[in-house]
């Protein structure tokens, strides 16, 4: 008896990990995945960072009744539990769905995505801090495709291998808010020149690309709010703060330069943290604005038909 009181008392813990961790999304908004993992969890996850809303609330749906919610407010920063990262020393912010369980992870072949994403009216460029709102990543390697909000608005940016670095504008600034945006893409997942990625938006053509798509064994999806250059966004608001600092402490010759390329919302992540904690403490009270988008149609299959708007 004691024995079975200690399995019970063992699958409850492993239960309420397992639910703590991760998400099961209704095929109403997702399909092709089982389940997908919280970006943050423990004390570092809000609810209010990913919700499952619906119609008659008054959310924006793109089909059918529910949608998935995406909110960051400032500070929303965490680490995972092993140390491999920091948000918070590392100068971002996030509430984000991966989906990298075992059985989900791709490592090659041909594969069908959508999703569908709605920016509130109210929805601001926060540049120079960047929002990616969705990334092909690779297991125990950097990303292939991030999906940013650039200084000119929706963007895909590919980095495969140190040496490949592209980026294409897919929907303009003035065009993002209070519209849905309907994301295709056909990718087949390869380390050589067999490779590809085509990609539509609201029905047409807007990115193609053949050759490598990766540089590790598995490729894994992630979507959500991811936000980067906390500081930059910071230090900007701080300009003349900067300036000050720099004629009571001196600046070196990087720092300098850092700060007229500042002007022009454009700073490199190394040198903007140096400045920003060299400086910090001469500055106005910044607060970065909350962050929210909203998902449907989030699918994945090896044919087309099973992605798309579902109705």
């Amino acid at each position: 008896m004691k024995k079975i009181l200690e399995i019970l008392v063992l699958v409850f813990f492993i239960n309420n990990a397992i639910a703590e961790t991760t998400v099961k999304l209704p095929k109403d908004t997702a399909s092709g995945f089982k389940i997908l993992t919280k970006s943050l969890t423990g004390k570092y996850f809000k609810d209010y960072g990913v919700q499952v809303v619906n119609k008659k609330d008054g959310h924006p749906v793109r089909a059918g009744s529910q949608s998935i919610r995406f909110e960051v407010r400032d500070g929303d920063c965490g680490k995972d539990k092993e140390g491999g990262w920091n948000d918070c020393k590392g100068d971002r912010e996030r509430h984000e769905l991966s989906i990298n369980k075992k059985g989900q992870k791709m490592s090659k072949g041909e594969y069908w995505f959508s999703w569908s994403l709605y920016f509130p009216k109210e929805h601001q460029n926060l540049w120079p801090l960047s929002n990616n709102y969705g990334q092909f990543h690779q297991e125990g390697g950097p990303p292939v495709f991030m999906f940013k909000e650039l200084r000119g608005g929706y963007s895909i940016i590919r980095t495969i291998g140190d040496d490949d670095y592209d980026e294409r504008r897919l929907i303009r600034n003035d065009d993002m808010k209070g519209k849905w945006h309907d994301i295709l893409i056909n990718a087949k997942w390869s380390k050589k020149d067999d490779g590809f990625f085509k990609l539509w938006v609201n029905d047409k053509l807007k990115y193609e690309y053949k050759g490598p798509t990766k540089t590790e064994k598995y490729v894994y999806q992630k979507f959500g709010i991811y936000s980067t250059g906390i500081t930059r966004y910071i230090n900007y608001e701080n300009i003349d703060n900067i300036e000050k600092c720099f004629k009571e402490k001196g600046r070196t010759t990087d720092e300098n330069t850092a700060l007229y390329t500042l002007y022009g919302k454009k700073i490199k992540h190394d040198i903007s943290v140096q400045i920003y904690n060299k400086c910090k403490s001469f500055y106005k009270s910044v607060k970065i604005p909350t962050r929210v988008v909203y998902f449907d149609e989030v699918r994945k299959s090896k044919k087309k038909k099973k992605v798309g708007i579902i109705e």
